[in-house]
């Protein structure tokens, strides 16, 4: 499907003469019969009163056109770098963007933002130069800087030989103009489009000059972009109208969409029912604040959707396609002051309203302080949100002192583990986290094959690392910069559900986070300082102080201009110290920079004062099950009760520990491992046939293990259950229950020692009251009795898994149900009359030992009377 309008976006830094521009192509295309002017506050697109009031964009607007006959949906933007995230949300919208600059100005701190976000979002970019009427302006100047900083692609379509110009950038149109001279419209047009070559246009908006020649242009070369026929859009911005009914704005990205027509999507408030359905009301086209009703929009169409209350920005209604992380964040945080008669619930819920309109405003609510607190990118946001409470909900807010919105990432490799297993309830999670490059955000993947962990959980798990912002353990601000890998899972075939995953994947993610080795990130702006000479060394001795550095410094005549980088704490208010040493002849311009470590973690940390092991609601702890409860086991403990051991992260032990270890790994488990499998189900238990295991402190390091055990035979016997399969053993129990217990121990005391096969035989001990469980010997083989409240079942699955981690493993039982758990941990199954069959023929192969040792027996007392009869002849001749 071939786009019938194209949708173009003007970008800016404020005060380039961005609006005016738009005003002007309005005018000239005829959709406008009054020129309007932004100093005179009666600009079509500043519709709303703070707008015209300080003069800047502060809201994305629309506006409907046509020019040469063909369609255009106009989408003007913020310049200001405190409302960015507004114009990023736009950028998707967008099939081509023009990018204003302004002459007086040149190419200032937050252009280059713009820049990486066009470039980010393949979007071809046309350049206007506005404000070539002010005195000073020099064409031939600005072109150097704008190939210094824009890139040699930036081309004078102006110029009479900029074909030859536009051809060094790409192999076939240099063979072209090498052969003809000149430049087709069509290769032009696939330059633009592939983002090799980006025409700049001179001239003065306010006078309507150059206005013709860059729109007639951009008609000319702007392909018309195709579009798939199945329905989707893209929700760039949600706003209500002057009746308080509520607009998803988006843009129409394949297919159709009719009025009436049903609509779905993903919940975002974490309700169990995750998924919503409405039905369309009404679309709209807006052209300011005027609208028209459609009763159907196509593929590149950006319209207004009225009767969806569950959609939120950056949403992708229909079919479903990747979307780019916005690149930009607030990097300051303010406490909300509430006049005394408003209750804090019911102004968290109007807050909650304005942060569905614009994602850059953070609401977080403290519920321990009774607080709420707003994050944002600067003061004049602060300013306009002040202004906007009052006016839509009559509340007189005020704001507290601002801080510095930190984050946190990690210097070394870790594993995380997870382990969630109330009473009926299993999950198991392992991640390995690692340092990711800065700016990367936190990344997510999966190293575990699905014969290992089900592709269903291994999805789930994938989900919950995305569903919430973990917060780090220095200060409890948001983690960053991470590679995300699980290692490992297990789930439980019968008491498995989705939230215990939930659960696991939390506490793995946060028990990671504090064993690792955490550092502190804090904001950087780029800065751009223009000057009068006599002031740069003020300018380059402050960024010095500041803690920045800054690039060689540029000497324009009597003018200097100097770039660098700086903490955003340093130079929050620089701007006004400007305004004051040069005497309002400088400008300080700045664009958030990303996080770079911060300077002084240590007093960061003490002021802040958080402690991550009273933060409940994000607990690193792990909850295995015990006495049929969930018990919690800390996290500094919790690698060594998990029932997956990766081998990622290993023990620096003692040389003598370590030889212990690799025999146990080596498969011959002792008498001290079973204990140590039995206490990990129990807890200690006294008056034992074991030893006690060796305590020592746990230190690891990152390393590549690879174990290749020798495996011995495990049986493990459900005691009862085979009791009463057999029927020898059945009749006994009628008459004398202990005696049936001594029975089947002999009987499985006789097959272990015949067999070789170290046998565990369990018996329930879940309704006798009191019982605390006991480990014994008894001829050779382990015999278990379990706790109150635990079955036989219970301790079966977890030895199971423990033991076939290197070991084989088979369980005998008939009960159906566990058979199925057992197979699931990787144990071989054995029911009671299989397990019956090898003891008889076990038995028919020790009597036909016995006999062939008693006939040997009864030959070598033969072969011995001979001998003594022998001598005794001997003797006697």
């Amino acid at each position: 499907m071939i786009a019938k309008n194209l949708s173009v976006g003007i970008l800016a830094h404020v005060d380039a003469g961005k609006t005016t521009l738009s005003e002007g192509i309005m005018y000239r295309s005829g959709a406008l019969r009054k020129l309007g002017r932004v100093d005179h506050r009666d600009a079509f697109l500043d519709t709303d009163v703070q707008e015209r009031e300080r003069g800047i964009t502060i809201f994305s607007k629309q506006a409907m056109l046509s020019w040469n006959g063909r369609g255009i949906t106009l989408l003007d933007t913020p310049g200001h770098v405190d409302f960015s995230g507004e114009m990023e949300r736009v950028l998707p919208v967008l099939d081509v963007a023009i990018l204003v600059i302004s002459g007086a100005d040149g190419v200032q701190g937050h252009t280059a933002t713009l820049w990486k976000l066009l470039k980010k979002h393949e979007i071809p970019t046309f350049l206007f130069i506005n404000k070539m009427d002010q005195p000073g302006t020099d064409k031939e100047k600005l072109m150097r800087e704008l190939h210094k900083y824009l890139g040699s692609e930036v081309t004078d379509f102006e110029d009479e030989n900029f074909f030859e110009e536009a051809a060094v950038h790409d192999e076939e149109a240099l063979e072209a103009f090498l052969e003809t001279g000149g430049l087709t419209d069509q290769i032009l047009s696939r330059m633009i489009s592939q983002r090799r070559l980006f025409p700049a246009f001179f001239g003065s908006a306010l006078k309507l000059d150059g206005i013709d020649e860059i729109m007639n242009a951009l008609c000319k070369y702007s392909e018309n972009k195709s579009y798939p026929d199945e329905f989707s859009a893209y929700v760039y911005k949600i706003g209500r109208d002057s009746t308080g009914a509520r607009i998803t704005y988006a843009k129409i990205t394949g297919g159709s969409l009719k009025v009436r027509s049903l609509l779905k999507g993903e919940m975002h408030s974490g309700a169990d029912e995750n998924l919503w359905e409405e039905k369309v009301s009404q679309i709209r086209l807006y052209s300011g604040n005027k609208f028209s009703a459609k009763e159907e929009v196509f593929a590149g169409d950006v319209c207004a959707i009225m009767g969806l209350n569950h959609t939120r920005c950056l949403d992708m209604l229909g079919v479903k396609t990747d979307k780019k992380k916005p690149e930009l964040e607030p990097v300051f945080s303010y406490k909300v002051i509430l006049p005394k008669d408003v209750d804090v619930h019911t102004a968290l819920a109007r807050f909650r309203i304005l942060e569905e309109e614009d994602p850059l405003l953070r609401v977080k609510w403290r519920a321990q302080l009774n607080e709420i607190h707003v994050q944002l990118m600067g003061e004049v946001q602060l300013e306009v949100l002040r202004r906007v409470v009052r006016d839509r909900f009559a509340m007189d807010v005020d704001f507290g002192d601002g801080g510095i919105l930190y984050k946190e990432t990690i210097e070394n490799a870790v594993e995380g583990v997870g382990h969630y297993e109330p009473l009926r309830h299993y999950a198991e999670v392992h991640l390995l986290i690692e340092p990711g490059e800065r700016g990367s955000g936190i990344r997510i993947m999966s190293k575990v094959s699905e014969d290992e962990l089900d592709r269903n959980w291994q999805r789930l798990i994938i989900t919950h690392l995305l569903e919430k912002q973990y917060i780090g353990v220095l200060t409890g601000s948001p983690v960053t910069d991470l590679k995300v890998s699980i290692i490992a899972g297990r789930a439980h075939l019968k008491h498995t559900e989705g939230g215990d995953f939930r659960q696991a994947t939390y506490r793995a993610f946060r028990q990671g986070l504090m064993q690792a080795k955490s550092i502190l990130l804090e904001p950087w702006y780029d800065v751009r300082i223009e000057m009068p000479a006599e002031c740069l060394g003020r300018a380059m001795s402050d960024l010095t102080q500041m803690g920045g550095s800054y690039a060689t410094p540029e000497l324009i005549g009597e003018e200097a201009i100097v770039t660098g980088r700086v903490p955003v704490q340093e130079a929050r208010y620089y701007a006004k110290e400007v305004q004051t040493y040069t005497r309002g002849r400088g400008r300080f311009s700045f664009s958030v920079r990303g996080y770079e470590k911060c300077r002084d973690q240590e007093k960061i940390i003490r002021e802040i004062g958080y402690d991550p092991e009273r933060d409940v609601e994000n607990t690193a702890d792990s909850v295995f099950c015990l006495h049929g409860a969930g018990v919690i086991v800390k996290w500094n403990e919790a690698h060594s009760h998990m029932h997956i051991q990766t081998g990622v992260l290993v023990e620096k032990n003692t040389e003598e520990e370590n030889k212990a270890a690799a025999n146990t790994r080596g498969g011959d488990i002792d008498d001290k491992e079973l204990q140590r499998i039995f206490e990990r189900t129990y807890g200690q238990v006294k008056d034992r046939a074991f030893e006690t295991s060796k305590s020592y402190a746990r230190s690891q390091e990152f390393v590549h293990v690879e174990i290749r055990p020798k495996r011995l035979e495990f049986l493990l016997v459900d005691g009862y259950n085979i009791l009463h399969a057999w029927e020898d053993t059945r009749e006994e129990a009628k008459r004398d229950l202990d005696s049936a217990r001594r029975m089947i121990m002999d009987i499985l005391a006789n097959f272990q020692g015949f067999t070789n096969q170290r046998l565990i035989l369990v018996f329930d001990a879940y309704k006798v009251a009191g019982g605390v469980g006991s480990v014994t010997k008894y001829n050779g083989i382990d015999v278990v009795y379990t706790k109150e409240a635990e079955t036989a079942d219970s301790y079966i699955e977890k030895t199971a898994y423990e033991i076939s981690k290197y070991n084989s493993v088979r369980v005998a039982t008939s009960d159906a149900l566990e058979q199925m758990i057992i197979f699931g941990s990787g144990a071989l199954r054995v029911s009671a009359q299989e397990l019956r069959k090898e003891v008889e023929s076990a038995n028919v192969e020790i009597r036909k030992y016995i006999e062939r040792g008693n006939a040997a027996l009864k030959d070598y007392k033969v072969l011995r009377a001979y001998e003594d009869a022998k001598k005794k002849m001997g003797e006697n001749e």
